[in-house]
């Protein structure tokens, strides 16, 4: 999920029945450097969001979209809030989703990050750096107790032939650096 997306309300109605033990719900949210004009006190953002799913707590939570080293610094206030909501058991664990080459080598490397998405395919497309440099930096990252969630296995929709889709899945599952992967749909088709 991610608020940007707008999927908390649906998720929640789909995991109505379900028992929420056996869920791991991840969300993202948007954030802007400190200072900026558009910022959301963590506490509020998060209340609204577990109102929306209909949970007490959310397992992870994302900065979506780093696009930029030196998020550590820039988004300090929302580190503090986010590692505050964990410390009461709001969230579970915290990280980024990076569109970045500094972006995912400073995630890497953070102590503050417990989970990574990081775009990872093998036709090198719409990825922070080459295939064996990104996947380098997936391996550190996973060496530094980091879980590891690969995104654009289908290079952002550009490669979703039969056969492209099962050779990035066996690259995610057997070659790529990640704990698990996420696919992205369009449509119900």
């Amino acid at each position: 999920m991610a608020d940007g997306y707008g999927s908390h309300p649906y998720v929640g109605e789909a995991i109505k029945t379900l028992p929420r033990e056996k869920l791991t719900l991840l969300s993202k949210v948007w954030t802007h450097e400190y200072g900026s004009e558009h910022f959301v006190p963590v506490p509020e953002f998060l209340d609204r969001f577990r109102k929306e799913i209909g949970t007490e707590y959310i397992d992870i939570l994302l900065m979506h979209c780093m696009m930029e080293g030196n998020w550590s610094h820039t988004r300090r206030h929302y580190m503090e809030g986010l590692s505050k909501a964990k410390e009461e058991g709001i969230i579970k664990a915290v990280g980024v989703s990076c569109h970045n080459w500094d972006a995912l080598v400073e995630a890497a490397e953070s102590p503050w990050v417990d989970v990574i998405m990081a775009r990872i395919n093998p036709f090198n497309s719409h990825m922070d750096g080459s295939l064996e440099d990104v996947n380098n930096v997936l391996g550190t990252a996973l060496k530094n107790g980091k879980g590891v969630i690969g995104m654009k296995i289908f290079g952002e929709g550009k490669h979703v032939l039969e056969h492209e889709r099962e050779e990035s899945i066996r690259f995610a599952v057997t070659r790529g650096n990640v704990s698990c992967m996420t696919l992205g749909l369009q449509d119900q088709e």
